[in-house]
């Protein structure tokens, strides 16, 4: 199976090197843009620093890579230690603690380590790590020595032996073994005899498993229950995030009883990753330092003990505007994932920063309610979708940086890389259904039963794109669907829409239902699963859940792509949410970071996907150039 598996992500390397091949090196602002391109990434020619940054907390190893190797990375120049690099967060800590995942921080902190990171020595021409989802050949074993899978469904694991709590009661530095493994997954997981976490009892990826046994010291066995895929099975423990972020099981028997069973003291952040928390404002900043005996080596450089920064200051900066004026005057080192209109004007105020376009995560959708009419009509859903003129929205309103496309189940993206089916491999009969044809849509809608159109409600998140929607209004509005807005704060609306089900309508937020870069899985269950919270457009459609079930049981990668393959193209035909536009978005980051290659990296939050979500693989600190910037 692992073969195979191997075998599949070499042809898919192919498939997406192809697609990014109109990648370019740039230092300014990007120059061109195409409107059918569909991830046009930008990387940096960085300068070679000359001498080795060194503090208290560098650590001993020394840094030799002024020679080149005739390695991709060779570009970046030599790492050097030291220095302060500064993050935002975009909303308040209130845990410190993976558990009901109730905030990103606790999911992607730089005090864990988990059992697989980003592989960033893989060349950024072959996959940049621009979508969220990470395949099994880009995940690299880093609490890991190596696993394997015996059959199946049991995943064997290899921990390494050089992996320490840091030096905070009541762990005070000891050991990290399969014992703690075993404690997190039955804290999160609800197995062992443990109560289930109220979050992950829900996840739907992570049912199938039985146990997690501690077969030696630094062995951990995964049993999961026979016939699921073993795509599913490491698609679920290889993701990135809270699954795997361990949380010192100490300090949960000593500070979490029944009734508060969650870390939420800032001094009880204890890991075993890079960086030890070492001072928490709340609402305002938290201070992390250099982890002198952290296990983790640079994949470029492995001779090289990270991280490389001496400390990182994350400012907690709700506003968007805000960070944005901190970003424009050096106050940030970093900013994930800024719109079109404002990184372009990024780029005429601070021709300086470093900008990476990459593709948005999802489509911008229109969300009706799939339940109630007049929604539930196939057609009526079809003419609303001939009166939005995606093309024209990403050539102006986006000012042609994007893809006119309309994604279904996954990105585009993933679908020309074999997991789904990308619009181009779109039947044409399929295709015309997505035509900008406003005679057609009233056409439509008059042998519906709406030959006068209709009035409506949308219940939008104030976080969304509030511009495109109202465009999307008034396109509406020439076939006599009248769209009233509603404007909601992101708890409102997530109580109204996700919990709720209050809307009896339309909806929509800052992230489109269709075309996630999500794992496959994960993407499925928002429209497999009758019941899923996501599923929020409340579909209920026995063939999309048959189609579910064949991808949690499919033995082979070719029957999973067979299946992804064939459900994009159901989904595609059934309009449940009105494609819109996916435009791209930009990642910034200030000159002097350096050793950051693709385009899915720095800036998606420093700490976050800059670092393999949580695990710094290797940026650094140009501290003569940020000196010379900042006189």
């Amino acid at each position: 199976m692992k073969n195979k598996v191997i075998w599949l992500c070499l042809s898919l390397l192919i498939v997406i090197a192809v697609l990014l091949a109109s990648c370019s090196t740039k230092s300014t602002a990007i120059t061109t843009a195409s409107t059918t391109n569909i991830a046009t990434s930008t990387t940096t020619t960085l300068t070679t620093a000359s001498t080795t940054v060194t503090s208290a907390t560098t650590p001993t190893a020394v840094v030799t890579t002024t020679a080149t190797t005739g390695k991709w990375w060779d570009s970046l120049g030599t790492p050097t230690y030291g220095g302060t690099l500064v993050d935002r967060l975009s909303a308040n800590v209130t845990t410190w603690d993976p558990y009901t995942s109730t905030n990103g921080q606790a999911g992607y902190a730089p005090y864990m380590s988990q059992f697989w990171s980003a592989d960033y020595s893989v060349d950024p021409s072959i996959w940049d790590f621009s979508t969220g989802w990470l395949p099994s050949e880009y995940a690299a074993n880093y609490m890991l020595t190596g696993y394997e899978m015996p059959n199946a469904n049991t995943v064997i694991c290899n921990i390494r032996t050089d992996i320490y709590w840091q030096n905070i009661a009541p762990s005070y530095g000891r050991q990290f073994t399969s014992t703690d493994v075993v404690a997190h997954y039955d804290r999160l997981l609800g197995i062992g005899g443990q109560p289930a976490d109220p979050y992950y009892s829900t996840v739907t990826t992570w049912q199938p498993l039985l146990s997690v046994v501690a077969t030696d010291k630094f062995t951990v066995t995964f049993n999961w229950q026979q016939g699921i895929s073993p795509v599913s099975i490491l698609t679920a423990m290889q993701a990135q995030g809270a699954d795997d972020s361990f949380e010192d099981s100490d300090a949960v028997s000593a500070y979490t009883n029944a009734s508060n069973p969650i870390l939420t003291n800032w001094h009880n952040a204890i890991g075993t990753g890079a960086f030890i928390l070492t001072d928490f404002v709340d609402g305002s900043s938290m201070i992390y330092t250099a982890n002198p005996n952290f296990f983790g080596h640079d994949f470029r450089w492995p001779q090289n003990q990270l991280p490389y920064i001496s400390t990182l200051k994350i400012l907690i900066i709700t506003s968007n505007p805000s960070a944005e004026a901190a970003m424009r005057v050096g106050k940030i080192d970093g900013y994930g994932s800024m719109p079109v209109q404002d990184a372009l004007n990024m780029m005429k105020t601070n021709p300086e920063i470093i900008v990476k376009q990459k593709p948005q995560a999802t489509e911008y959708t229109l969300d009706p309610r799939n339940d109630v009419a007049p929604f539930n009509n196939l057609n009526v859903r079809i003419a609303m979708q001939h009166a939005i003129d995606i093309a024209t929205i990403t050539k102006t309103y986006y000012q042609g940086y994007g893809t006119p496309w309309p994604a279904s189940l996954t990105q585009n993206q993933m679908g020309l890389a074999g997991w789904g089916c990308a619009y181009p491999d779109w039947p044409d009969s399929t295709q015309a259904q997505y035509t900008y044809d406003p005679t057609l849509a009233k056409q439509m809608l008059a042998v519906a039963g709406f030959p006068n159109g209709f009035n409506t409600d949308l219940v939008l998140e104030t976080d969304a794109d509030q511009g495109l929607y109202q465009i999307v209004q008034s396109e509406l509005a020439t076939v006599g669907i009248n769209m009233s807005i509603t404007t909601y704060v992101t708890a409102s609306w997530q109580a109204i829409v996700l919990t709720g089900h209050k809307e009896d309508a339309l909806s929509a937020r800052n992230q489109g239902s269709l075309g996630f870069n999500n794992d496959i899985y994960r993407q499925l269950i928002h429209y497999g699963v009758a019941t899923y919270q996501t599923n929020y457009i409340l579909v209920n459609d026995p063939i999309m859940q048959a189609y579910y079930n064949s991808a949690l049981t499919a033995q082979s990668v070719d029957a999973v792509q067979k299946i992804f393959h064939d459900v994009n193209l159901y989904i595609a035909t059934q309009h449940y949410a009105i494609s819109l536009a996916e435009p791209s978005t930009f990642n910034l980051v200030q000159p002097w970071i350096k050793g950051d290659p693709g385009a899915g990296t720095l800036g998606d939050t420093v700490t976050g996907a800059g670092f393999g979500d949580g695990v710094p693989v290797g940026v650094w600190i140009d501290q003569a150039l940020k000196t010379s910037l900042e006189h």
